[in-house]
C-alpha cells in the first residue's frame, strides 16, 4: 500500500458490475496482474498489481449494498489522521456523511463523505501497519 499522509490521496478503487471484463481490460492495456483477498462478508476484493506493487483495487458492486443503478466508476480514498474526529466537521462544512465509519481488518477505518458540491469520496485512517 502507498505511504499514508493526512490529506493525500491514498487509494483508488474500481467499482464495477463486470469484474472479469475490467480485469481483462487493465491486464491488456496496463499490464496489471491481480491478487484476490477475502473480505469479512465472505466476498472477495481484488488488488491490482503493477511491477509487484499494489496500485489499485477492484470491488464488484452488488445490489445488497445499495448499489443498484450505479454505473461502473473509479472511487478515491483520502488518508486522514482520525476518521472519527474529522467526521465531526463534515456537517458544519456543508457536507454529509454517506456511510458511517467502519473497520476493515488490516486496512483501516473508513467512512464515505459527500462534500458540499455533491462529490463523494472515501476517507481512510489506515491501519498502523500501513
Amino acid at each position: 500500500m502507498p505511504e499514508s499522509r493526512h490529506g493525500h490521496f491514498h487509494w483508488n478503487e474500481l467499482n464495477t458490475w463486470k469484474m472479469e471484463e475490467a480485469k481483462e481490460f487493465y491486464a491488456k492495456t496496463l499490464g496489471w496482474t491481480y491478487e484476490r483477498f477475502p473480505m469479512a462478508d465472505d466476498g472477495e476484493y481484488t488488488v491490482c498489481m503493477s511491477d509487484g506493487e499494489p496500485v489499485a483495487g477492484i470491488f464488484e458492486m452488488c445490489e445488497e449494498l445499495g448499489m443498484d443503478g450505479l454505473p461502473d466508476h473509479w472511487f478515491a480514498y483520502i488518508a486522514v489522521d482520525d476518521v472519527d474526529a474529522r467526521l465531526k466537521e463534515v456537517g458544519t462544512a456543508g457536507g454529509i456523511i454517506r456511510r458511517e465509519p467502519f473497520d476493515v481488518p488490516s486496512v483501516g477505518r473508513i467512512s464515505i463523505v459527500e462534500d458540499r458540491t455533491g462529490a463523494i469520496v472515501g476517507w481512510i485512517t489506515p491501519s498502523p501497519s500501513e
